[in-house]
Order: C-alpha cells, then sequence, then structure tokens
C-alpha cells in the first residue's frame, strides 16, 4: 500500500471530522443534547487520531541509525495502536458516562433543529470521508473482501480510517434516532441511550483495531504471495538449488526483512557462492520490491538430514 494513499484518506476524514466537532459542540450549546456532546468529543478524537496517523508517517520516514539499524518503519504501527487507545478511552468512556449521566438525570432537548441539522450535515460529511477511504482502500484491497483487508493490511491508516469512518457514520445515525425518540416521546432518556449505544460502538471498533495493530507491533510474516514470489526468486537451478528454510518479517508497511538458508552445490567456490547469492538479492528484490534488507545463509542440503529431522527446514514454519 502506497503511503500517499492512506495519507489522502487521512487528510480528508481529518478535514470533515474538525467541521463536525464544531458543529456537533454548538449544537450541544444550544440544545443540551448528550447525543451531541457525545459526538462532539467523538469527532474531536478522531481529529486527533487522524493527527497522530500523520505523526506517525513522518516518524517513520526517518533514516536508520546505530541505534535503530532497521529503521523507524515500526513508528506507524505504534501511532495506529495509540488511535486505539484515544478512540477507547476518550471517545467510548466518555460517551457511556455521559449516556449513563443522561439516562439517570434526564431533561427535555430545546432548540431540537440544531441536532438534527447537524446530525444530517455531519452524516453527509462523513459518508464523503468513508468514499475517499473506500476508494484508496480499493486501490490496493485486490480481491480481499473488507474483513480480509483489515485484518491482512500491513499498512494500518486505511484500515484505521475506515473503520473510524464507519463507527462515525453508524454513531450518527444512533444519534439522531436517540434524538428522534426523544423528540417524537417527550422523554429525554432516549437520548442518554442514544449516547450508550455510541460509546459501547466506539469501544467494540478500537478493541478491534487494538488486536490488529498489537498484531503489526509484534512483528507479522509476508504474506503468502509475497513468499511465494521470494522462494521463486532465489532458486536459479545452477548454483542456488533449494530454500531450506526462510523467515520474513515487516519491518514497517513498505520495508520486509528476509532471512534465508539456501542451499548451494558442495562443488562450488566461494567466488561461485558469492555471486550467486548476490544475483538471488537482486532477483528477490526486483519480485518484492518492498524486500529491502536480505540475509541469505548458503549451506549444504542434506536429505538425510532434513529426514532425521536434524535440519532446520523441519523446525516450525520453516519452508
Amino acid at each position: 500500500m502506497s503511503a500517499s494513499g492512506g495519507t489522502k484518506a487521512i487528510v480528508a476524514a481529518l478535514g470533515a471530522n474538525l467541521a463536525i466537532a464544531v458543529a456537533k459542540f454548538v449544537a450541544f450549546i444550544f440544545s443540551g443534547s448528550s447525543s451531541m456532546l457525545a459526538e462532539s468529543v467523538h469527532s474531536l478524537a478522531d481529529s486527533g487520531n487522524q493527527g497522530l496517523l500523520l505523526l506517525g508517517g513522518k516518524k517513520a520516514q526517518r533514516e536508520a541509525t546505530p541505534q535503530h539499524p532497521f529503521g523507524y518503519g515500526r513508528e506507524r504501527y505504534i501511532y495506529a495502536f495509540l488511535v486505539s487507545i484515544v478512540l477507547f478511552s476518550v471517545g467510548g468512556m466518555f460517551a457511556i458516562y455521559e449516556g449513563y449521566e443522561k439516562i439517570k438525570h434526564p431533561h427535555e432537548l430545546e432548540h431540537w433543529y440544531w441536532p438534527v441539522g447537524v446530525l444530517v450535515f455531519a452524516i453527509i460529511a462523513e459518508g464523503f470521508s468513508f468514499r475517499t477511504a473506500i476508494k484508496e482502500s480499493n486501490q490496493t484491497r485486490g480481491s480481499l473482501s473488507w474483513t480480509q483487508f483489515v485484518r491482512r493490511a500491513k499498512a494500518p491508516e486505511l484500515p484505521v480510517v475506515l473503520l473510524e469512518d464507519l463507527g462515525a457514520l453508524v454513531g450518527l445515525v444512533l444519534a439522531l434516532g436517540g434524538v428522534g425518540l426523544a423528540l417524537a416521546t417527550g422523554d429525554g432518556v432516549w437520548d442518554g441511550v442514544g449516547t450508550l449505544c455510541i460509546g459501547v460502538l466506539l469501544i467494540l471498533i478500537a478493541i478491534v483495531l487494538a488486536a490488529e495493530t498489537k498484531s503489526l507491533l509484534l512483528g507479522e510474516a509476508a504474506g503468502t504471495d509475497e513468499v511465494r514470489k521470494i522462494e521463486q526468486a532465489v532458486v536459479d537451478g545452477e548454483t542456488v538449488t533449494k530454500v531450506i528454510h526462510m523467515r520474513t518479517l515487516h519491518l514497517g508497511p513498505e520495508e520486509l526483512l528476509v532471512a534465508a538458508k539456501v542451499a548451494v552445490q558442495h562443488d562450488d567456490t566461494a567466488a561461485e557462492v558469492a555471486s550467486a547469492i548476490n544475483a538471488a538479492e537482486e532477483r528477490i528484490r526486483a519480485a518484492v520490491p518492498i524486500a529491502r534488507v536480505i540475509y541469505l545463509e548458503p549451506d549444504i542440503f542434506s536429505e538425510s538430514a532434513a529426514a532425521a529431522g536434524t535440519n532446520p527446514a523441519k523446525a516450525p514454519g520453516g519452508h
């Protein structure tokens, strides 16, 4: 996934959320709707989240240093994880607290046209942001379902924006429903119920985001297609005859580490082996451009050792 696509979606979401946050807070002041207060805090938290994603993308571009020899690509994962924490605490927990207080101490809504008008405006603005995120995601999603895309994407920005925008749209519908029922029945409790539902929704989304970004932080291997391309690129059939075992690790969304032990002919000279290893690295980078850190160790493959279980290829995850 290109960083530019994620950045475009983030900027679109940031602009929409800032405008919506201001509008919702004005509506809360005039109407006293707890749903509007929860939604304004939600939009403000989302704006902060998009700021965190942009900051993470900027920091990830720093050059590698002796202390961090593999660079700072994982900064994007760290900031995406922080987004899930902000969404859980500032967004979800605040909405649940506000909803509980409104249910416990309900009051009639004032100037109902303010929250209704702002919610309609917010749905249109969030719809535009969501459309942008979908359009940018489709450029890299391929044949994956949306669930698979969120779970398998190595770049966190688009899945985060997608889930945030989806949560925002559903939350706006819940807020509109709560305000509508409060107006129809004259009972402000419904406004609190809508707020409570928004809080539960945000917490669920935050948990999904936290689980996915935690997996990225721990370190994920390359996808199945990328592993297959690397294995095919390594073997030349002459000097490099087999991949004994291989490990891959994403150092960042667009940087992959490849470490493999490869089989070479037992009578090859050191110069021939070195030349073959260099050629294999070039083929890997041509097949999978994000494979930027490559370590290939030559060895003599032994069928008897593999059969006896002493070969690394027999280890869990070996290829």
